[in-house]
C-alpha cells in the first residue's frame, strides 16, 4: 500500500475576503475530488484571504498510480485561471517506511 501526498500552495486573484477565499476555493476542492476521487482540503493560511494551502491525498496499491493521480490534480490547480500556484510538494509513503 502506497500514500502519496501533495501540498499546494496558491495565491488567489481578486479576493478581498475570507467569505470570498472560501468561495474560489470550494469548487477547486469539490472538483479535485469528484475527478480523481481523493482526499482534499485547505490545510493552511487560514487567517490570510489571498493564499491557501491545499492538501490532497491518494491510497492506492501501486506508487506510480499515486504519482499519476498526484500530477493530474497539480495540472488541475495550476491550470485555473483564477489561481497561481506558488509551490508543490510531494510526499510518497511505501510499505518500507
Amino acid at each position: 500500500m502506497y500514500v502519496g501526498a501533495l501540498e499546494l500552495d496558491v495565491l488567489l486573484g481578486d479576493v478581498h475576503s475570507l467569505k470570498q477565499k472560501r468561495s474560489a476555493v470550494r469548487p477547486v476542492l469539490a472538483e479535485l475530488r469528484k475527478r480523481f476521487d481523493v482526499a482534499v482540503a485547505e490545510a493552511g493560511h487560514l487567517d490570510l484571504h489571498r493564499r491557501a494551502l491545499l492538501g490532497v491525498s491518494a491510497v492506492a496499491a501501486d506508487a506510480a498510480h499515486i504519482s499519476d493521480v498526484l500530477d493530474a490534480c497539480e495540472r488541475l490547480v495550476a491550470g485555473r485561471p483564477e489561481l497561481e500556484l506558488l509551490s508543490a510538494r510531494r510526499r510518497l509513503l511505501g510499505p518500507d517506511d
